[in-house]
Formats: C-alpha cells, sequence, structure tokens
C-alpha cells in the first residue's frame, strides 16, 4: 500500500481561490450592531439604535438575512443547505 502525502503552501493559493472558498456551501453568522445594518443591508427599515442582531453572510461575505437570534440565522442557513460558521 502506498502513502500520499499532500503539503500546503498558503504561498500558493490564489487571491481568487480564497475568495471563492467555501462558496455555495458556506456561511457564516456574525453579531452586528443594529447601528451597522444600514452598511450590511442598505434596503432595510430603519432600526432603533443600540439592538444586538445576528447576520447570515455567504462565504464570500455577501450579506443573506438579518435577525435578531443567532438560531434564527443557524436554521436559515440549514434551511438553505449551507453549513453555518460562527464569526467573532
Amino acid at each position: 500500500m502506498s502513502e500520499v502525502s499532500t503539503t500546503f503552501e498558503p504561498e500558493s493559493v490564489t487571491i481568487e481561490a480564497l475568495a471563492h472558498l467555501g462558496e455555495g456551501h458556506i456561511a457564516y453568522v456574525k453579531q452586528v450592531r443594529s447601528e451597522d445594518v444600514p452598511g450590511l443591508f442598505p434596503q432595510a427599515p430603519k432600526i432603533a439604535p443600540g439592538l444586538k442582531l445576528f447576520a447570515l453572510h455567504a462565504a464570500d461575505g455577501t450579506p443573506i438575512m438579518l435577525t435578531d437570534s443567532r438560531e434564527a440565522a443557524v436554521a436559515n442557513a440549514w434551511s438553505n443547505e449551507l453549513q453555518a460558521v460562527s464569526v467573532h
């Protein structure tokens, strides 16, 4: 039986390849403040300041949805067949 060895060389990964990493498979949940919403979701209605919200983003950073609970963001990812990860 032969062994296969793989070596990861970070300098060989292009910026373009990193941009597409996890595309269509991975999404991330990030806690945001209501003050940050207009920059992420320009179409969202005005929200009172000082609220803690959760945004679901595609792997490339594209905002997908906004909610008031982490659980709802994760459930939305699962319903869209995306693996949700948290970002701190």
